[in-house]
């Protein structure tokens, strides 16, 4: 079994340097790497939960997000105003691309393992908004170079944030809270715990908190490879590049890796113990 599980490591090590490497670049090839991520965290939630309580979990990201994303699209409410330009050619739900829905799902499910690590007890109320902030933190990182940069969505008014609106990160707090509450209230419902104690050792959490934390040390690669000129966004103001990268990088290493520091900490403490007694989502 030991030497089943380093091997595992192998190839769980090659992908995460890959997304390190390459995800920055919203390439074809990152897009699969994301769609193993997506898969992953699938998996890993089943694992961790059980098929239908992983399913119940992909389930509620899945309906929320796109949900909350048609609003935002045809009214602006909540996120501000925006379109997507990338997944044209995919299907849509409504004026979603629906890869949209599945990305929610991933990121935010590695969030979800990685906020409950960090908590010595995770609760009805505490989980859902650590776990919110934390995914929020993500969204901190990649929105500016990714809409403002690549384009791969636009702010029709622009923002503040390089591009950016506030009102986006505040969309943000708001629909991973509500996805994370309505898990947490599943969860006590069925008498269950919002985060089943480990039953063998922390590798299981270490994978979900370094899917969590990759996908944000990537921001840190177009710093090497040197960046330079402007880019307008869509209400005309003109953002430099490099200060948009720096500004990713080092977002990423005050909120993200922090969060992934604490939670690996928290591993050490022994998760074993940590969560059994929240049988009933109990304490806030």
């Amino acid at each position: 079994m030991g030497r089943f599980r380093n091997a595992i490591w192998l190839p769980i090590g090659l992908y995460l340097t890959a997304v390190i490497l390459f995800a920055w670049n919203p390439t074809p090839f990152a897009q699969g790497l994301a769609a193993i991520a997506i898969y992953t965290a699938y998996a890993h939630a089943c694992l961790t939960y059980g098929w239908r309580d992983g399913t119940v979990f992909a389930l509620i990201r899945l309906v929320v997000s796109l949900t909350v994303e048609n609003i935002g699209l045809t009214t602006g409410l909540m996120f501000g105003h925006y379109h997507f330009t990338v997944g044209a050619n995919l299907p849509h739900i409504g004026a979603a691309p629906l890869i949209v829905g599945p990305l929610w799902f991933g990121m935010g499910y590695f969030s979800w393992v990685t906020a409950a690590t960090i908590l010595h007890r995770p609760g009805l109320f505490s989980l859902p908004a650590l776990a919110a902030c934390v995914m929020t933190s993500w969204d901190l990182v990649m929105d500016p170079p990714d809409s403002t940069i690549s384009k791969t969505w636009i702010w029709r008014d622009g923002g503040v944030d390089f591009g950016v609106p506030l009102s986006n990160y505040a969309g943000w707090l708001f629909t991973a809270g509500l996805f994370y509450t309505l898990f947490a209230l599943h969860r006590r419902a069925t008498a269950r715990p919002l985060m089943p104690a480990t039953t063998h050792d922390g590798a299981p959490r270490m994978v979900a908190i370094l899917f969590y934390v990759c996908p944000g040390l990537t921001q840190l690669v177009p710093l090497f490879i040197g960046s330079s000129g402007t880019i307008a966004d869509a209400a005309g103001h003109l953002w430099r590049i490099e200060n948009i990268r720096e500004a990713s990088a080092l977002t990423m290493l005050l909120t993200m890796l922090p969060a992934a520091l604490l939670a690996a900490r928290g591993l050490r403490r022994g998760g074993r113990t940590r969560h059994a007694p929240d049988a009933a989502g109990a304490g806030t």
